[in-house]
């Protein structure tokens, strides 16, 4: 499993990522992503971004997410067929789609908790990356 983790400020594009070039399209993109953590979809983002950069395309969104998932500084989530969303948290962690909401939940795994415990994986399989995904609906509190 090889995920670069990041600890990263809130508001701040990390300033030592070799080969990212720092814009203010790219920084206000990842400001948004870490400041409301709800995997929204390039739609959202930009609907977001606009609000203090007034000018940004979608289009300008979009390669702004795909190179923030190329430098691993975000990851880019699918579910079914709907659009893409894309998730601040690079650490390993599945998701949980609440059907009834359509919020998507982050979910961590336990301390010291090994998938091949639990996963009946090929001879010699060598996990390089994890999407798991959960859904249902939420008990009612």
């Amino acid at each position: 499993m090889n995920h670069r983790l990041h600890d990263r400020a809130a508001n701040s594009l990390p300033e030592a990522c070799p080969g990212l070039r720092m814009t203010p399209q790219r920084q206000e993109v990842y400001r948004v992503l870490m400041g409301r953590r709800d995997h929204p979809t390039a739609n959202e983002v930009h609907s977001r971004v606009k609000k203090r950069l007034p000018n940004i395309s979608l289009a300008t969104v979009y390669n702004c997410l795909e190179t923030l998932v190329d430098h691993g500084l975000i990851r880019q989530v699918n579910f079914e067929r709907e659009s893409s969303r894309y998730c601040p948290n690079v650490k390993e962690h599945g998701h949980f789609h609440d059907a009834a909401s359509g919020a998507i939940h982050d979910i961590e795994f336990k301390p010291g908790v090994n998938l091949s415990d639990f996963l009946d994986l090929p001879p010699g399989a060598v996990i390089e990356d994890i999407e798991i995904t959960l859904r249902g609906k939420l008990a009612a509190s």
